[in-house]
This record gives structure tokens, C-alpha cells and sequence, in this order.
């Protein structure tokens, strides 16, 4: 389930067992697959097997077809055994009472099968107008008397080729006159597609892991991502007492020491910890004993230990479990405890400035709006809650979330204008859900359900092209969708798959990104020994013009817009914006048009465009070049004979 791709085998009782006949790529995840009854088939056709994919919109037949010699003509019986037939064997009566009767089998002939005694009213016009000598086209047309608009087609019509078949294999949809009509039909059954749908996922080479990292922390609360990065370098916490956390240097990957490393010494285990967005020294961390600690980081990384942070922060009752900091204004922070509360705190002044309330129990997880205006909640009480905390410390939007209670997390998409919650239903199979913030109290517009693990699917959004990346601590794919503002709302891509089950996956400002390779995205991966960069790329041609559809302005995310106390105050900011564009790069907008080049057509459309006159002459000249001269002496003329006393020897 989940799956792209549809395989097909060959099964036999002597080596090789198992022989692969077709690989088919689909279109879209396979929900279901059932098998089409044997006396469904198009024989005449050569069709030995129909399955019907379910997709999460439509229904999708998949016919294999073996390529004979006058299919459509002649029944191959080598292909078609007799069959298990529909008519039961026994009572239920006769079967209790020790009977052991086999089901009939019947031929797969078309002359032998039972003809319809009362045919239904949607079958009629077809056979009318075959009967009064129909064209072929009309036999496509009414080939199937099924309902449904997934019909596969009749043995009187050319099978249409899929875009994702292989050689014996073909889609069940109407016929099409050609590939580029079929496709069309398709994406309309499937609905919008994505520039993004072939998006790759890579790690990067060898020479720019961190390699060597001992002692790792794999026990970190569920609401912590499991380690922090930013433009310089990386915060991972180490299985040591005292709460210790490595500070490593994207600058200088290579093999760590054997020898211990400086650290932060926390003196309490970390609960969650992350870098302050306009301040790449700067690191906040929650620990157990509800305080919030800041620590600064000197100039080219750590060269001994650090034993006091800079600041305290202490206020909550119970243990923090995430911080999140202001994405616009500087030194300002957010928390949230298991005593309910989510408090806002100044670090320029080191105090609280607010205080919100109106959960029922914990807070799995918290999210600033874009634009800094809002707070969005989502908590173990089965609640979604949108804050105003400058107008209100009680939620001013609340509706239902996930049903799920092992976990949640929230993220603003579309411009701030809807709400993605990745949690776990009643039965615990981890799905997403978005919400509309106009109407969050209706719940949620649209759905999707995933799979069952137990880690929380941590969200990752792009809002320069609407990606969304997720994954869970212990995973080892990667989803990627492109959220839209209408239905479907999600459009799926392709996934990434690692070769074994990483702690955790963090995120690079955009600028990192190479626009040469065309990457959208440059993330971390952290698994048990290694910190390794990776970096997801969208497919293109033209890789040396710049992607401009693709790479539109990118906010300036490490600049404070304003201070925490103008935002305290009422005043709202804005990130400016710049280009991602190379000065060497051009735009692949203004690229110069290429002379379409023709390619290669039959020789009967040459025919097609001369008159008359001109194809009787090359007529006659081919005929005449075959024939040759008849006044020219035959081959055998001149041979030489032999003298007629030779022929005594």
C-alpha cells in the first residue's frame, strides 16, 4: 500500500520459480488492487489478466496482454485453458454433509460461451449499431457495458498504451488516436500536477559529512526535532550527564576526534533546544527543571567547555517541552510547559511578557504565522488553537485536531491562510490535516492518512514554492507533497529513501541552496554516527539558465524585521526580499528560442505533400530502376564457352 509501482510474475514449478514479466510505474499511490474475474477478459484480445488500481481519486484498470499474430482474428487457446466457472458446486447443506464436489469448468471460446438472455437497456444501442454494420470507431465507443467511466476497452479496439506501461502491458482507459491525447485524459482523471512531482532527494559527497560522533542522544522528548542547525554549524545532544551538547562546525566536516570534545555542559537533559534565526551564536535550551537557558557561542565554534549561559529564563511550573523563536522580531521567544501555559519571554530584558492559557493538557507543538501576528497550538486534548497573544491570552480560534494522542505538530501554509497538522488518528496511523483559518472551528478540509509509526511526522514548509517535506526520528522516508490552495490540496511527489533509519532532519535558509543544480531545499541528516548534508533538486533541461519559475524572491529570513518591543507594542514587520538569480546566470524566461528541429516522419507523409503527377513519376522511375535497361546485354551473354574436344577429358 502506498506504493507507485505495480509488478507482475510469472510463477512456475520449476526453476526459476519466479520470473518478472512487467514493472509498470502508475501515476499515482495504490490504496487497493483487485483482480478482474478470468471470464471478463478479452480473449480476442489476448488479455490474460485485468487488475483494477484505487487511488485516492480514481480507479484505474491495468490489462496485460500478450503480442500474438492476429489478435482480434483468432482465439489462442494455448493461453486460455478452461476455467473455473460461476456456477456453485454444492449446496452449503450438501458441503456439511461431507460433499467434495468441484466447481465446473468452463472454455474461454467466445462461440462457446452462454449467450445474455435479457441484455440491459445500456447494452442495447451497442449491439444495434454493430449490428447495422458499425464502423470500427463505434466499436470502441460502446466496447465496454460498463458504467463506468474506467471501461476497458473491446477487442475491436486498439489497445491504448499508459504512459507508465511497459511492453505487454497497457492501460484499461479509452483508446486514444495518440500518446499525447491519452495523457491528457489521464491528467484530467488525476487531476493537477506538480513541477515538483520528481523532486530527487541526495546526500551530498562523502568529503562534507561530519563523520566520528559518538555518544548520541537518541532519547530526546517527541516534540523535539533531535538537533538544531543554521548557516554555520550544528547543535547535537550527547547521551552524557549533565545535559552536555556538541556544537559542530559545518565549515570543518570531516572525521571528529577520538578524544572528547568541548561542549555546552546544560547541567539538567535537554528537552528541546534550537539557534536563534538572527543570531548564528546564539542558542536557547529547555531543560527538565522548567528553566530556559541561553548560551553564546564564540567565533569559529567552541575550543572549551562552556559550564554558564548568558541567560536564565524562569517562570513555568512544570517542564518545558518546546521553544520556538519570533520569526521577525528579535530576541523574542515562546514556550511551552506541561503546566499548560505558553509564555512569551524578552531576551534583551530576561523577563516573561505574556502569558497564554486555554489548554486542557499538553502542548504537542506550536508554530508562529509568517507574518508574526498569530500563535498556533495544537494539543493532546484534541484541539487546534490559533492566539493573538498581543490582543489576547486566550485562544480567539479554536477547532478539533487529530484524534490520535501520541503526538502532533503545526505549520502555517499558503501564505498563512491554512493550518497543516501532522498527527495520528484513533487507530494511531499517522495522516495530515488542513485546516482554513477563516473557519477553524469546521474542522478539518482535507485529509490524508500515511502509515503507522510511532514517531510524529516532523513538518518541513517551503513557502517560496509550497513543498513540504516530512519525516519522523527513526524513519527512513521522506514525503514530499506541494500544498495548493483548492482541492486536492495535496499533490503528491516523489519520495526520498534512506539507506537506514535516521535521528532526525533539519533545514537550511534557502540561500544555501545550489540554483545551478536547481535545489529547492538543503537540509542535515543526522543518523548514529554522521551529520550528513542533503539536498533536494527538481529534474531540468536547461540546468544553465536560472530556474525563475521556480526560484521567486526569497524572504530575508536571518534579519529581524523589528524588536521584540516594537512588536510588543503593536507595530508589525516584513522580511525584505532578494533574488536567488547568479549574475552569471540568465533566466530561463528570456533563454533564446530554440529552431524547433523536425524530426524523423514516415515516408508516406512525404508522399502526402506531392501532387498527383509527381508521385506517378517516381512511380514509373522506381519501376523502371527495377526492371533495368532491356536493351543492355543479359550477364550469361558473356560467359565464355568451352571447345568441344574439352568436353571428351
Amino acid at each position: 500500500m502506498g506504493d507507485t509501482v505495480v509488478d507482475c510474475f510469472e510463477i512456475s514449478a520449476s526453476e526459476p520459480f519466479l520470473s518478472q514479466v512487467s514493472h509498470c510505474l502508475m501515476d499515482s499511490s495504490t490504496r487497493g488492487v483487485a483482480m478482474i474475474p478470468k471470464l471478463a477478459m478479452d480473449v480476442m484480445s489476448c488479455e490474460v489478466m485485468r487488475v483494477l488500481q484505487l487511488t485516492d481519486s480514481c480507479i484505474v484498470p491495468i490489462s496485460y496482454r500478450v503480442p500474438r499474430k492476429h489478435t482480434g482474428q483468432e482465439f489462442h487457446a494455448d493461453l486460455y485453458p478452461d476455467t473455473v466457472g460461476m456456477t456453485a458446486a454444492m449446496s452449503a447443506e450438501e458441503w456439511w454433509q461431507g460433499g467434495n464436489k468441484q466447481v465446473e469448468k468452463v472454455s474461454l471460446h467466445p462461440d462457446k460461451q452462454p449467450k445474455s438472455k435479457s441484455p440491459t437497456s445500456s447494452q442495447t444501442p451497442a449491439k444495434k449499431e454493430l449490428a447495422s454494420g458499425g464502423s470500427k470507431e463505434d466499436a470502441a465507443r460502446y466496447g465496454s457495458t460498463s458504467s463506468s467511466p474506467l471501461s476497458t476497452p473491446s477487442s475491436s479496439a486498439a489497445p491504448s498504451r499508459s504512459p507508465s506501461s511497459t511492453s505487454g502491458l497497457s492501460s484499461g482507459f479509452f483508446p486514444s488516436p495518440s500518446p499525447s491525447q491519452s495523457a491528457k485524459a489521464i491528467q484530467n482523471l488525476l487531476g493537477p500536477s506538480s513541477k515538483f512531482r520528481h523532486i530527487q532527494g541526495a546526500v551530498m559527497h562523502r568529503d562534507t559529512h561530519i563523520t566520528n560522533l559518538r555518544g548520541l542522544n537518541l532519547t530526546t522528548p517527541g516534540e523535539c526535532d533531535g538537533f538544531c542547525a543554521n548557516r554555520q554549524r550544528v547543535a547535537v545532544p550527547l547521551a552524557i550527564s549533565g545535559g552536555q551538547i556538541a556544537i559542530l562546525e559545518l565549515s570543518q566536516p570531516g572525521k571528529l576526534t577520538d578524544t572528547s570534545m568541548p561542549t555546552i555542559q546544560n547541567s539538567v537533559n535537554v528537552a528541546d533546544f534550537c539557534w536563534d534565526p538572527f543570531d548564528t551564536h546564539q542558542l536557547a535550551v529547555a531543560g527538565d527543571d522548567a528553566k530556559i537557558r541561553v548560551w553564546q557561542v564564540p567565533e569559529g565554534g567552541l575550543t572549551e567547555t562552556l559550564t554558564e549561559p548568558d541567560l536564565i529564563l524562569e517562570g513555568h511550573m512544570e517542564k518545558i517541552y518546546s521553544i520556538k523563536f519570533h520569526p521577525l522580531a528579535s530576541g523574542l521567544l515562546a514556550s511551552s510547559s506541561y503546566d499548560f501555559t505558553v509564555r512569551l519571554w524578552d531576551l534583551e530584558s530576561g523577563e516573561q511578557v505574556n502569558l497564554l492559557t486555554g489548554h486542557e493538557d499538553q502542548v504537542f507543538g506550536m508554530a508562529w504565522s509568517p507574518d508574526g501576528k498569530l500563535l498556533a497550538t495544537v494539543c493532546k486534548d484534541g484541539k487546534v488553537r490559533i492566539y493573538d497573544p498581543r490582543k489576547s491570552t486566550t485562544p480567539v480560534q479554536e477547532g478539533h485536531g487529530p484524534e490520535g494522542h501520541r503526538g502532533a505538530r503545526v505549520v502555517w501554509v499558503c501564505e498563512g491562510k491554512y493550518l497543516l497538522v501532522s498527527g495520528f488518528d484513533s487507530l494511531s496511523v499517522r495522516g495530515l490535516y488542513l485546516y482554513s483559518i477563516d473557519s477553524l472551528s469546521s474542522g478539518a478540509i482535507a485529509t490524508i492518512s500515511r502509515d503507522v509509526s510511532p514517531s510524529t511526522l516532523i513538518p518541513f514548509y517551503d513557502p517560496d514554492t509550497s513543498v513540504l517535506i516530512l519525516t519522523g526520528k527513526g524513519d527512513t522516508r521522506v514525503y514530499i507533497y506541494e500544498i495548493i490552495p483548492e482541492a486536492p490540496y495535496f499533490i503528491e511527489c516523489s519520495s526520498f529513501n534512506s539507506p537506514e533509519p535516521h535521528k532526525g532532519l533539519v533545514f537550511l535558509p534557502k540561500t544555501e541552496c545550489n540554483v545551478s543544480k536547481v535545489e529547492i531545499a538543503r537540509g542535515l541528516m543526522l543518523t548514529k554516527t554522521t551529520v550528513e548534508p542533503m539536498a533536494f533538486s527538481v529534474p531540468r533541461v536547461k540546468k544553465e539558465f536560472f530556474q525563475d519559475d521556480i526560484y521567486p524572491d526569497t524572504a530575508v529570513c536571518w534579519e529581524p524585521a523589528l524588536t521584540a518591543s516594537a512588536w510588543l507594542s503593536g507595530m508589525n514587520g516584513k522580511h525584505r526580499k532578494i533574488s536567488l538569480k547568479p549574475k552569471d546566470m540568465t533566466p530561463v524566461s528570456e533563454a533564446p528560442k530554440e529552431t524547433p528541429v523536425r524530426k524523423y516522419v514516415p515516408s508516406s507523409v512525404y508522399l502526402e505533400e506531392k501532387t498527383d503527377e509527381q508521385k506517378k513519376e517516381e512511380l514509373l522511375s522506381a519501376m523502371v530502376a527495377k526492371l533495368g535497361n532491356l536493351d543492355d546485354p543479359l550477364p550469361q551473354d558473356s560467359f565464355e564457352g568451352v571447345d568441344d574436344d574439352e568436353w571428351d577429358d
